[in-house]
């Protein structure tokens, strides 16, 4: 059975930090294509960024030099972590898992392509 545990959400100021992580099971993890999504109220869901097998890391817009993703594979983790927040990264972050029988590759998909999610921890960023 699949699992994908998402823990470090929370309330900050905006300028704060905080930190995610999403443990992964039930898979092969280092092969995965692994990413974090967001969702605030009336939005759709939106990719913040990914990591794939090789360690290939791509970040939307709005959050890149703010926002790290990194993959612990000894550990099945996946981490990240949000530097100076803003009141617009308010939303729902959900951990996605891409996993195939090769080594998956590109980390930036349409949400339907990734076939394993978290249930989503909230992040709520004030000004």
């Amino acid at each position: 059975q699949v699992q994908l545990v998402e823990s470090g959400g929370g309330s900050v100021q905006a300028g704060g930090s905080l930190r995610l992580s999403c443990v992964g099971s039930g898979y092969n993890y280092s092969r995965a294509c692994m990413a974090w999504y967001r969702q605030a109220p009336g939005k759709e869901r939106e990719e913040v960024g990914g990591i794939d097998s090789s360690g290939t890391r791509l970040y939307t817009a709005s959050v890149k030099g703010r926002f790290t993703i990194s993959r612990d594979n000894a550990k099945n983790t996946l981490t990240l972590q949000m530097n100076n927040l803003i009141p617009e990264d308010s939303a729902t972050y959900y951990c996605a898992a891409l996993s195939v029988r090769s080594l998956c590759y590109n980390p930036i998909r349409p949400p339907n392509e990734y076939n394993y999610w978290g249930q989503g921890t909230q992040v709520t960023v004030s000004s």
